[in-house]
């Protein structure tokens, strides 16, 4: 299952960091929103498409450079709703990172605060189901974050692209195995294009085009079908 705490516990794990969450714009506003229920049509949901860029897989130890999203409404991908943050990091960039996400030293130094770029994420997320491809990601950073600036971790839904795609392989004695399940190969066998460009926000696009392929013409009509 692709949710951090069990859904009957979400509300009641909501209202309780509320009363002692501190007072955030975008913390308040996410934790002030209720969560969709698990069967509620999929098509009636609105997903936040995230992605990010790191240093590295630690969420300890590694920092976030920058932050990506798209949003899907009605089941098209609100490019107009998209955004881009590089985060300020006080520390050097290894070359060899640099090649995967363009990300340099003085990129990085004209960024935003990751207070900041976090709280208006936080604000994005109210009311959403978050969407990733591979959520260990973006689930451990966010939540590595929380810990530390707040005390707490938060309740959320995210569905992740990659086991979608892993559970429906499986349950058709398909092959999943090596690099498949990579986002830009599970494109192209989607039909998708290959985006040239290379950030948090293309990746988060390319994954929410991936997440409406892969809902053609399938029978999972309500978010609990695709958590399970």
């Amino acid at each position: 299952m692709n949710w951090l705490f069990p859904h009957r516990s979400l509300e009641k794990q909501r209202q309780a960091l509320l009363k002692k969450a501190p007072d955030f714009v975008g913390l308040q506003s996410y934790l002030r929103t209720p969560f969709p229920v698990l069967r509620t049509p999929i098509d009636e949901l609105s997903y936040l498409v995230l992605d990010f860029e790191t240093t590295g897989l630690n969420a300890s130890t590694e920092a976030i450079l920058s932050v990506g999203y798209t949003v899907i409404e009605d089941m098209r991908v609100k490019l107009g709703k998209s955004d881009h943050h590089v985060v300020m990091v006080n520390r050097e960039i290894p070359p060899e990172s640099i090649v995967i996400h363009g990300i340099t030293d003085d990129r990085m130094q004209d960024g935003r605060h990751l207070h900041d770029v976090m709280d208006d994420l936080f604000a994005v997320m109210a009311g959403r189901i978050l969407l990733v491809h591979y959520d260990s990601v973006e689930k451990n950073f966010l939540q590595a974050y929380c810990q530390r600036q707040y005390g707490f971790t938060i309740p959320m839904i995210m569905l992740d692209t990659l086991a979608i795609e892993q559970r429906y392989r499986q349950r058709h004695g398909m092959g999943a195995g090596g690099n498949q399940l990579r986002l830009f190969n599970l494109r192209t066998d989607y039909g998708l294009p290959r985006y040239k460009a290379h950030n948090a926000m293309i990746d988060a696009i390319a994954t929410a085009e991936l997440f409406l392929a892969q809902l053609t013409n399938r029978n999972e009509p309500r978010l609990k079908d695709l958590m399970s």
